[in-house]
């Protein structure tokens, strides 16, 4: 079975995450420096088998688009266009943040550590494919 790729998206930094092939467990990848985001999709795709794509979709609390939305527009376009394949996925990111941080806390992360931007993207973008794959089970 094809794997999920979660991805929380960002106009610095993408945090990245994806599915075993069973689709039951999350793992972080990596956090990806926004200029090389599409040739790092790009060469994923040609090494490991994808059918859905995640992207987190950053929201108030009245559910209006917040962050940079029209960045985000942008990249889903991009997505959506260049890989025909593949199904992609809005997810809301409410609170995908504060429960990263709240993870690093009760693993017992150092303050330093806590503070890491790039541990936090990626750890968000398991939260975002964890909740997509409990809405979405098989």
């Amino acid at each position: 079975m094809a794997r999920i790729l979660a991805i929380d998206f960002g106009t610095k930094r993408t945090g990245i995450a994806v599915s075993d092939r069973g689709r039951m467990i999350a793992t972080p990848l990596e956090t990806i420096e926004g200029q090389y985001l599409h040739s790092w999709l790009e060469n994923y795709f040609t090494k490991e088998p994808v059918d859905t794509i995640v992207v987190g979709e950053p929201k108030r609390m009245n559910g209006q688009a917040s962050g940079p939305a029209e960045a985000l527009e942008n990249f889903v376009r991009f997505i959506t266009k260049k890989y025909p394949d593949k199904k992609i996925v809005r997810q809301d990111e409410r609170f995908t943040s504060l429960i990263a941080k709240q993870t690093l806390i009760t693993a017992g992360a150092s303050k330093k550590q806590r503070q890491d931007k790039k541990k936090l993207d990626t750890i968000s973008a398991v939260i975002i494919l964890q909740d997509y794959m409990s809405a979405n089970p098989g």
